[in-house]
């Protein structure tokens, strides 16, 4: 059981919007893009890449797995410190860092030097994205915070899909590099965002007293918590669904059936206006229906989604309208797990937001990086593999649901009753 968390604070908790923290939140948003702008706003400018720095594409390709690693590990890493040592410090020093390391990756060489600085990068992009969420917990409280996390989970369905955009945009205009360099631009102007807008939301008397090893001490008793990992799993294996969509969903509608790369560009943005279409109706509804509720609805909705998928290959074939329209109610299903499940761990691991938000984070990430690759390695004849990839993952996460966050159980409920003194049950 999770012990209540202490209430003295510099900063105090609101549970109502105001200017001053619909500014905040916006930081944080953007914050929070960082990482998956970076991760692939650069992937229009590969062919280039690879010509200039006389690497072929699977040394190319392997800068982004090395940033994703980065980015996993900088999240295991940062969020528990920030339990230790604050927050504000790691957000500046995390940001400029990003920004430094992104010019660097702009003035690279050789594809060596790319992977080293790419992996580093990956580390400091981390710092926006974990802080972004224990920075809301320690700052927020009351049934507005759902809608918080449903604004930053709309940021991360959002700029997977617009990076590639605006990568090919500064393309039109400029090289490769003005790609990391616009990415630095953006780290510079975070960095004052932060310096400006973003408080130490977690003062002395509220860190962990007993030292950095008591931090990772408090990942490790949340490991052993068995709601929280419920939900750190759910979230996690529903990511990994999403990235098996995300890197064979191109194969599967362009050569599969023959869309133009504009058409591609057209169906992918459709399904990622169903995953915003859900984070807002979850925004809207979250002060009415518990937020275990949602996230059992979340998962149905995409469980009901790859079945029908799978369903219909095998009765009616490889049909373009049948594959963007089940697609489309997985991403629905999306659009309302990632923010409820964020929700929840964040509530169950409120003693340690940096933690919890690592573990979320993290694995979310992990199980993503782990899952993309797997589409291509069974084969590029037909999209069943990419359609069991995400039933086998989306499986995965129901079970997570039911043995372990036991959603009828409604733990992690009290964030939206202002921190009320009910405890969870084991």
């Amino acid at each position: 059981m999770v012990s209540p968390p202490r209430t003295t604070n510099s900063t105090p908790r609101t549970a109502a919007p105001t200017k001053r923290s619909a500014v905040l939140i916006a930081v944080l948003g953007a914050l929070s893009a960082v990482a998956p702008l970076a991760t692939d706003m650069y992937v229009p400018g590969f062919p280039a890449m690879g010509a200039a720095l006389h690497a072929d594409s699977s040394a190319i390709q392997l800068t982004m797995t090395t940033f994703l690693a980065g980015l996993v590990a900088g999240q295991l890493v940062i969020g528990p410190l920030s339990d230790a040592l604050g927050r504000r410090r790691l957000l500046i020093g995390g940001t400029a860092a990003f920004a430094a390391l992104s010019l660097a990756c702009a003035l690279a060489p050789n594809v060596q030097t790319l992977l080293i600085l790419r992996l580093f990068q990956g580390v400091a992009a981390a710092t926006g994205m974990v802080l972004a969420r224990a920075v809301l917990t320690d700052r927020f409280d009351g049934p507005e915070v759902p809608r918080y996390f449903a604004l930053l989970a709309q940021v991360l369905g959002i700029a997977p899909v617009a990076a590639p955009v605006l990568g090919g945009a500064i393309l039109s205009v400029t090289a490769w590099r003005g790609i990391f360099v616009a990415l630095a631009l953006a780290g510079a102007l975070l960095t004052v965002a932060v310096l400006a807008k973003v408080p130490e939301t977690l003062p002395p008397q509220n860190r962990q007293s007993q030292g950095l090893a008591n931090t990772f001490r408090a990942m490790g008793r949340m490991c052993r918590q068995r709601a929280f990992m419920g939900y750190v799993l759910v979230l996690g294996l529903t990511s990994a669904a999403l990235f098996a969509y995300i890197s064979g969903s191109s194969f599967v509608f362009e050569h599969l059936h023959g869309v133009s790369p504009t058409a591609y560009s057209l169906i992918f943005a459709t399904n990622a206006v169903g995953m915003l279409i859900a984070g807002f109706a979850f925004s809207r509804l979250s002060r009415k229906i518990s937020l275990n509720t949602m996230l059992t609805t979340g998962v149905a909705i995409c469980g009901l989604g790859v079945t029908g998928q799978l369903a219909i290959l095998g009765t009616a074939g490889e049909t373009l309208a049948g594959t963007w329209a089940s697609l489309f109610v997985t991403l629905l299903g999306v659009g309302l797990i990632f923010p409820a499940a964020t929700t929840l761990g964040q509530a169950l691991g409120r003693t340690a937001p940096g933690a919890a938000s690592a573990l979320l984070g993290g694995l979310q990430f992990l199980f993503g990086a782990l899952a993309s690759p797997l589409v291509g390695l069974f084969g590029e004849t037909s999209s069943t593999p990419m359609a069991l990839i995400m039933l086998i993952a989306v499986a995965l996460a129901a079970l997570a649901l039911i043995t372990l966050a036991r959603p009828w159980l409604r733990h992690g409920e009290t964030l939206t009753d202002n921190y009320s003194n009910e405890q969870p049950t084991k």
